[in-house]
Protein backbone atom coordinates (compact mmCIF):
# COMPACT_ATOMS: atom_id res chain seq x y z
CA UNK A 1 0.00 0.00 0.00
CA UNK A 2 1.48 3.32 -1.20
CA UNK A 3 1.48 5.85 1.88
CA UNK A 4 -0.73 8.40 0.71
CA UNK A 5 -3.50 5.50 0.39
CA UNK A 6 -2.64 4.44 4.03
CA UNK A 7 -3.16 7.69 5.28
CA UNK A 8 -6.10 8.41 3.46
CA UNK A 9 -7.39 5.07 4.95
CA UNK A 10 -5.92 5.86 8.60
CA UNK A 11 -6.54 9.07 9.18
CA UNK A 12 -8.62 8.71 12.11
CA UNK A 13 -6.01 6.25 13.97
CA UNK A 14 -2.99 8.76 13.05
CA UNK A 15 -6.02 11.97 14.21
CA UNK A 16 -6.57 9.25 17.51
CA UNK A 17 -2.60 9.33 18.34
CA UNK A 18 -2.25 13.15 17.22
CA UNK A 19 -4.77 14.09 19.97
CA UNK A 20 -3.28 11.66 23.04
CA UNK A 21 0.02 13.35 21.93
CA UNK A 22 -1.48 17.26 21.90
CA UNK A 23 -3.00 16.40 25.41
CA UNK A 24 0.16 15.99 27.45
CA UNK A 25 1.33 19.37 25.63
CA UNK A 26 0.41 21.21 29.19
CA UNK A 27 -0.50 23.91 30.50
CA UNK A 28 -2.39 25.01 27.14
CA UNK A 29 -3.93 21.80 26.74
CA UNK A 30 -5.74 21.51 29.63
CA UNK A 31 -9.09 21.53 29.25
CA UNK A 32 -9.41 21.22 25.56
CA UNK A 33 -11.76 19.33 23.58
CA UNK A 34 -11.20 16.78 21.15
CA UNK A 35 -11.84 19.50 18.20
CA UNK A 36 -9.64 22.00 19.82
CA UNK A 37 -6.55 19.24 20.14
CA UNK A 38 -6.66 17.99 16.98
CA UNK A 39 -7.13 21.83 15.57
CA UNK A 40 -6.39 21.76 11.82
CA UNK A 41 -4.68 17.94 12.23
CA UNK A 42 -6.94 16.59 9.67
CA UNK A 43 -6.67 19.34 7.03
CA UNK A 44 -2.56 18.73 7.16
CA UNK A 45 -3.04 15.30 6.32
CA UNK A 46 -5.52 15.89 3.31
CA UNK A 47 -2.36 18.30 1.91
CA UNK A 48 0.14 15.44 2.70
CA UNK A 49 -1.78 13.06 1.01
CA UNK A 50 -2.79 15.60 -2.21
CA UNK A 51 1.11 16.74 -2.20
CA UNK A 52 2.13 12.97 -2.38
CA UNK A 53 -0.50 12.13 -5.89
CA UNK A 54 0.99 15.45 -7.15
CA UNK A 55 4.22 14.90 -9.36
CA UNK A 56 7.27 17.52 -8.52
CA UNK A 57 10.17 18.64 -10.59
CA UNK A 58 13.81 18.15 -8.58
CA UNK A 59 13.20 22.26 -8.10
CA UNK A 60 10.12 21.74 -6.35
CA UNK A 61 11.47 19.14 -4.44
CA UNK A 62 14.31 21.04 -3.13
CA UNK A 63 12.06 24.22 -2.32
CA UNK A 64 10.21 22.11 -0.58
CA UNK A 65 12.55 20.69 2.11
CA UNK A 66 13.76 24.25 2.76
CA UNK A 67 10.17 25.13 3.92
CA UNK A 68 9.82 27.30 0.58
CA UNK A 69 7.13 25.49 -1.84
CA UNK A 70 4.68 27.27 -3.70
CA UNK A 71 0.95 27.31 -3.00
CA UNK A 72 -1.83 28.29 -5.02
CA UNK A 73 -2.76 31.95 -5.56
CA UNK A 74 -6.19 31.47 -4.80
CA UNK A 75 -5.54 29.74 -0.88
CA UNK A 76 -4.76 32.78 1.14
CA UNK A 77 -3.88 30.37 4.17
CA UNK A 78 -2.60 26.84 4.40
CA UNK A 79 -4.07 25.17 7.26
CA UNK A 80 -0.85 24.30 8.93
CA UNK A 81 -0.33 28.25 8.82
CA UNK A 82 -3.60 28.52 10.99
CA UNK A 83 -2.57 25.76 12.56
CA UNK A 84 0.61 27.80 13.64
CA UNK A 85 -1.63 30.77 14.62
CA UNK A 86 -4.24 29.30 16.82
CA UNK A 87 -2.06 27.63 18.63
CA UNK A 88 -0.03 30.94 19.77
CA UNK A 89 -3.31 32.65 20.50
CA UNK A 90 -3.99 28.96 22.49
CA UNK A 91 -0.77 29.42 25.33
CA UNK A 92 1.35 26.84 23.07
CA UNK A 93 5.12 27.22 23.04
CA UNK A 94 7.00 26.65 19.50
CA UNK A 95 8.59 23.79 21.01
CA UNK A 96 5.05 22.02 21.25
CA UNK A 97 3.93 23.13 18.10
CA UNK A 98 7.13 21.80 16.60
CA UNK A 99 7.16 18.45 18.71
CA UNK A 100 3.36 18.02 17.44
CA UNK A 101 4.71 18.17 14.05
CA UNK A 102 7.74 15.67 15.62
CA UNK A 103 5.10 13.39 16.84
CA UNK A 104 2.80 13.22 13.40
CA UNK A 105 5.58 12.01 11.49
CA UNK A 106 7.21 9.45 13.49
CA UNK A 107 3.19 8.17 14.32
CA UNK A 108 2.70 7.66 9.99
CA UNK A 109 5.60 6.26 9.62
CA UNK A 110 5.28 3.74 12.79
CA UNK A 111 1.58 2.80 11.79
CA UNK A 112 2.89 2.16 8.02
CA UNK A 113 5.83 -0.12 8.75
CA UNK A 114 3.51 -2.21 10.79
CA UNK A 115 0.70 -2.48 8.36
CA UNK A 116 2.65 -2.87 5.00
CA UNK A 117 6.05 -5.12 3.38
CA UNK A 118 8.35 -2.18 2.13
CA UNK A 119 8.18 -1.91 -1.93
CA UNK A 120 10.43 -0.39 -4.76
CA UNK A 121 8.04 3.35 -4.02
CA UNK A 122 8.73 3.08 -0.29
CA UNK A 123 11.45 5.06 -0.18
CA UNK A 124 10.24 7.37 -2.63
CA UNK A 125 7.13 7.76 -0.41
CA UNK A 126 9.19 8.34 2.54
CA UNK A 127 10.92 11.15 1.08
CA UNK A 128 8.38 13.01 -0.37
CA UNK A 129 6.01 12.83 2.93
CA UNK A 130 9.39 13.98 5.03
CA UNK A 131 9.13 17.01 2.49
CA UNK A 132 5.79 17.43 2.95
CA UNK A 133 6.13 17.65 7.17
CA UNK A 134 8.82 19.95 6.94
CA UNK A 135 7.18 22.27 4.64
CA UNK A 136 3.81 22.31 7.27
CA UNK A 137 6.40 22.86 9.95
CA UNK A 138 8.01 25.63 7.88
CA UNK A 139 4.66 27.36 7.79
CA UNK A 140 3.35 26.56 10.97
CA UNK A 141 6.13 28.35 12.58
CA UNK A 142 6.13 31.36 10.37
CA UNK A 143 2.41 32.07 11.74
CA UNK A 144 3.27 30.86 14.94
CA UNK A 145 6.17 33.79 15.10
CA UNK A 146 4.19 36.15 13.54
CA UNK A 147 1.09 36.32 15.88
CA UNK A 148 3.18 36.49 18.75
CA UNK A 149 5.26 39.02 17.74
CA UNK A 150 2.19 41.07 17.43
CA UNK A 151 1.24 40.07 20.81
CA UNK A 152 4.28 40.88 22.07
CA UNK A 153 3.79 44.22 20.70
CA UNK A 154 0.47 44.56 22.30
CA UNK A 155 2.12 44.26 24.95
CA UNK A 156 4.36 46.61 24.82
CA UNK A 157 1.47 49.51 23.99
CA UNK A 158 -0.35 48.83 26.88
CA UNK A 159 2.35 48.45 29.15
CA UNK A 160 3.67 51.94 27.65
CA UNK A 161 0.14 53.53 28.04
CA UNK A 162 -0.64 52.21 31.64
CA UNK A 163 2.68 53.46 33.17
CA UNK A 164 2.29 56.85 31.92
CA UNK A 165 -0.75 57.43 34.06
CA UNK A 166 1.10 57.21 37.03
CA UNK A 167 4.12 58.79 35.55
CA UNK A 168 2.37 61.80 34.92
CA UNK A 169 1.44 61.96 38.42
CA UNK A 170 4.76 61.77 39.48
CA UNK A 171 5.78 64.48 36.95
CA UNK A 172 3.07 66.77 37.82
CA UNK A 173 3.61 66.78 41.75
CA UNK A 174 7.27 67.33 41.29
CA UNK A 175 6.96 70.76 39.27
CA UNK A 176 4.60 71.56 42.18
CA UNK A 177 7.26 70.88 44.31
CA UNK A 178 9.77 72.54 42.64
CA UNK A 179 7.55 75.68 42.63
CA UNK A 180 7.18 75.75 46.44
CA UNK A 181 10.74 74.61 47.27
CA UNK A 182 11.99 77.66 44.73
CA UNK A 183 15.30 78.82 45.65
CA UNK A 184 15.56 76.12 48.56
CA UNK A 185 18.50 73.47 49.13
CA UNK A 186 15.39 70.84 47.83
CA UNK A 187 14.87 72.89 44.72
CA UNK A 188 17.91 70.69 42.77
CA UNK A 189 16.56 67.50 44.34
CA UNK A 190 12.93 68.16 41.90
CA UNK A 191 14.83 69.27 39.43
CA UNK A 192 16.38 65.98 39.43
CA UNK A 193 12.88 64.17 39.69
CA UNK A 194 11.43 65.92 37.05
CA UNK A 195 14.65 65.45 34.06
CA UNK A 196 14.16 61.91 35.59
CA UNK A 197 10.71 61.85 34.87
CA UNK A 198 11.06 64.13 30.99
CA UNK A 199 13.55 60.82 30.57
CA UNK A 200 11.42 58.13 31.49
CA UNK A 201 8.27 59.78 29.18
CA UNK A 202 10.01 60.16 26.22
CA UNK A 203 11.39 56.57 26.77
CA UNK A 204 7.65 55.23 26.85
CA UNK A 205 6.66 57.94 24.36
CA UNK A 206 9.56 55.79 22.03
CA UNK A 207 7.94 52.63 23.33
CA UNK A 208 4.19 53.53 22.30
CA UNK A 209 5.37 54.70 18.73
CA UNK A 210 7.34 51.18 17.99
CA UNK A 211 4.46 48.90 19.32
CA UNK A 212 2.07 51.50 16.62
CA UNK A 213 4.39 50.84 14.14
CA UNK A 214 5.10 47.35 14.49
CA UNK A 215 1.44 46.68 14.70
CA UNK A 216 1.26 48.41 10.92
CA UNK A 217 -1.37 51.35 13.05
CA UNK A 218 1.18 53.94 11.77
CA UNK A 219 2.14 56.69 13.76
CA UNK A 220 -0.37 59.34 14.61
CA UNK A 221 0.82 62.60 13.14
CA UNK A 222 -1.18 66.16 13.35
CA UNK A 223 0.01 68.52 10.75
CA UNK A 224 -0.61 72.01 10.33
CA UNK A 225 1.03 75.21 8.41
CA UNK A 226 4.77 75.68 10.11
CA UNK A 227 8.03 76.88 8.62
CA UNK A 228 10.67 74.03 9.40
CA UNK A 229 13.60 76.31 9.82
CA UNK A 230 12.05 77.47 13.19
CA UNK A 231 11.38 74.39 13.90
CA UNK A 232 14.77 73.03 12.99
CA UNK A 233 16.13 76.19 15.54
CA UNK A 234 13.74 75.76 18.40
CA UNK A 235 15.32 71.69 18.38
CA UNK A 236 19.11 72.75 17.83
CA UNK A 237 18.53 74.52 20.63
CA UNK A 238 17.77 72.04 23.05
CA UNK A 239 20.47 69.94 21.48
CA UNK A 240 23.19 72.30 22.02
CA UNK A 241 22.31 72.43 25.72
CA UNK A 242 22.14 68.32 25.45
CA UNK A 243 25.35 68.08 23.86
CA UNK A 244 27.77 71.24 24.27
CA UNK A 245 30.67 70.18 23.14
CA UNK A 246 29.63 69.67 19.66
CA UNK A 247 28.78 72.96 17.76
CA UNK A 248 25.91 72.25 16.08
CA UNK A 249 25.04 74.49 12.66
CA UNK A 250 21.72 75.49 10.78
CA UNK A 251 22.15 75.96 7.06
CA UNK A 252 19.31 77.30 5.10
CA UNK A 253 18.41 77.73 1.26
CA UNK A 254 15.24 78.18 -0.22
CA UNK A 255 11.77 78.21 1.72
CA UNK A 256 11.22 76.06 4.42
CA UNK A 257 7.31 76.45 4.90
CA UNK A 258 5.33 73.37 4.59
CA UNK A 259 2.13 71.10 6.34
CA UNK A 260 4.01 69.17 8.91
CA UNK A 261 3.64 67.79 12.50
CA UNK A 262 5.79 70.13 14.26
CA UNK A 263 6.05 68.04 17.36
CA UNK A 264 6.75 64.60 15.54
CA UNK A 265 9.73 66.65 13.21
CA UNK A 266 11.08 67.46 16.40
CA UNK A 267 11.30 64.42 17.41
CA UNK A 268 13.25 63.13 13.64
CA UNK A 269 15.63 65.94 14.23
CA UNK A 270 16.51 65.47 17.94
CA UNK A 271 16.95 61.89 16.94
CA UNK A 272 19.09 62.10 14.22
CA UNK A 273 21.31 65.33 15.62
CA UNK A 274 21.74 62.72 19.00
CA UNK A 275 22.34 59.68 17.03
CA UNK A 276 25.62 62.21 15.45
CA UNK A 277 26.61 63.24 18.56
CA UNK A 278 26.87 59.64 20.14
CA UNK A 279 27.85 57.54 17.31
CA UNK A 280 30.30 60.54 15.22
CA UNK A 281 33.41 61.92 16.19
CA UNK A 282 33.75 62.68 19.90
CA UNK A 283 33.33 67.06 19.37
CA UNK A 284 32.95 67.37 15.70
CA UNK A 285 31.03 69.73 14.36
CA UNK A 286 27.73 68.54 13.32
CA UNK A 287 25.50 70.27 10.15
CA UNK A 288 21.82 70.69 9.59
CA UNK A 289 20.67 72.14 6.56
CA UNK A 290 17.39 72.33 4.79
CA UNK A 291 16.73 73.29 1.30
CA UNK A 292 13.62 74.26 0.09
CA UNK A 293 12.42 73.31 -3.48
CA UNK A 294 9.59 73.56 -5.50
CA UNK A 295 8.25 70.37 -4.43
CA UNK A 296 9.37 70.03 -0.70
CA UNK A 297 12.34 70.50 1.67
CA UNK A 298 15.52 68.34 2.07
CA UNK A 299 16.28 67.98 5.78
CA UNK A 300 20.11 66.79 6.38
CA UNK A 301 22.11 66.41 9.51
CA UNK A 302 25.69 65.44 8.60
CA UNK A 303 29.20 64.39 10.64
CA UNK A 304 31.93 63.17 10.99
CA UNK A 305 32.90 59.64 12.50
CA UNK A 306 33.67 55.94 11.66
CA UNK A 307 32.05 55.25 8.02
CA UNK A 308 28.89 52.84 8.53
CA UNK A 309 29.22 49.36 6.04
CA UNK A 310 26.44 49.26 3.27
CA UNK A 311 25.47 45.88 5.30
CA UNK A 312 24.94 47.47 8.49
CA UNK A 313 22.98 50.82 7.10
CA UNK A 314 19.44 49.16 6.62
CA UNK A 315 19.89 47.15 10.50
CA UNK A 316 20.33 50.87 11.65
CA UNK A 317 16.52 51.34 11.06
CA UNK A 318 15.53 48.25 12.58
CA UNK A 319 13.78 48.48 15.79
CA UNK A 320 16.17 47.56 19.04
CA UNK A 321 19.81 48.33 17.22
CA UNK A 322 22.43 50.04 18.33
CA UNK A 323 25.99 50.94 17.53
CA UNK A 324 29.07 49.40 18.18
CA UNK A 325 30.52 52.56 19.52
CA UNK A 326 27.87 53.08 21.74
CA UNK A 327 29.25 53.98 25.30
CA UNK A 328 27.53 52.23 28.97
CA UNK A 329 25.17 55.60 29.38
CA UNK A 330 23.98 55.30 25.94
CA UNK A 331 22.89 51.51 26.13
CA UNK A 332 21.45 52.25 29.50
CA UNK A 333 18.98 54.99 28.22
CA UNK A 334 18.48 54.20 25.02
CA UNK A 335 15.79 51.89 23.85
CA UNK A 336 17.44 51.78 20.56
CA UNK A 337 14.32 53.10 18.70
CA UNK A 338 15.69 56.60 17.41
CA UNK A 339 16.14 55.66 13.43
CA UNK A 340 12.93 53.44 13.91
CA UNK A 341 10.76 56.15 14.92
CA UNK A 342 12.67 58.50 12.35
CA UNK A 343 11.41 56.02 9.66
CA UNK A 344 8.14 56.25 11.11
CA UNK A 345 7.65 59.42 11.23
CA UNK A 346 8.79 60.68 7.89
CA UNK A 347 6.97 57.58 5.97
CA UNK A 348 4.09 58.86 7.78
CA UNK A 349 4.57 62.57 6.45
CA UNK A 350 4.90 60.65 3.06
CA UNK A 351 8.59 61.61 2.80
CA UNK A 352 11.99 59.14 3.00
CA UNK A 353 14.77 59.13 4.43
CA UNK A 354 18.56 57.71 3.41
CA UNK A 355 21.87 56.91 4.52
CA UNK A 356 25.02 57.26 2.72
CA UNK A 357 28.16 57.10 4.86
CA UNK A 358 32.01 57.18 2.75
CA UNK A 359 35.58 58.94 3.99
CA UNK A 360 33.96 59.33 7.21
CA UNK A 361 31.00 61.68 6.70
CA UNK A 362 27.64 60.20 7.57
CA UNK A 363 24.69 62.04 6.16
CA UNK A 364 21.06 61.49 6.87
CA UNK A 365 18.55 63.14 4.62
CA UNK A 366 15.31 63.50 5.15
CA UNK A 367 13.10 64.21 2.31
CA UNK A 368 9.47 65.94 2.60
CA UNK A 369 6.56 66.88 0.29
CA UNK A 370 5.06 70.33 1.35
CA UNK A 371 2.41 68.97 1.68
CA UNK A 372 1.57 65.51 2.89
CA UNK A 373 -0.14 63.16 0.33
CA UNK A 374 -4.04 61.66 0.96
CA UNK A 375 -2.32 58.17 0.96
CA UNK A 376 0.41 58.18 3.30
Amino acid sequence: MRLAEFIETNTEAILSEWEVFARTLLPASGGLDIAALRDHAAQILQTIVIDLGTSQSPGEQTAKSRGEAARPDQDPETAAETHGLLRATGGFTLKQLVAEYRALRATVLRLWADAHVPGADSLADMTRFNEAIDQAVAESVEFFAQETERWRNVFLGALGHDLRGPLNAILLTSELLSRLNDGSPGDKLTARLINGGERMRRLLDDLLDFSRASLDLGIPISPSSIDLAQVCEEEVELQRAAWPTHAIAVVKEGATDGVWDAYRLKQVIGNLISNAAKYGDQDAPITLRLIGSHSGVLLSVENAGPTISPASMEKLFQPLQRDAHGDEETERTSLGLGLFIVRHVVKAHGGTVTLTSANRQTKFAVALPRKIPIQA
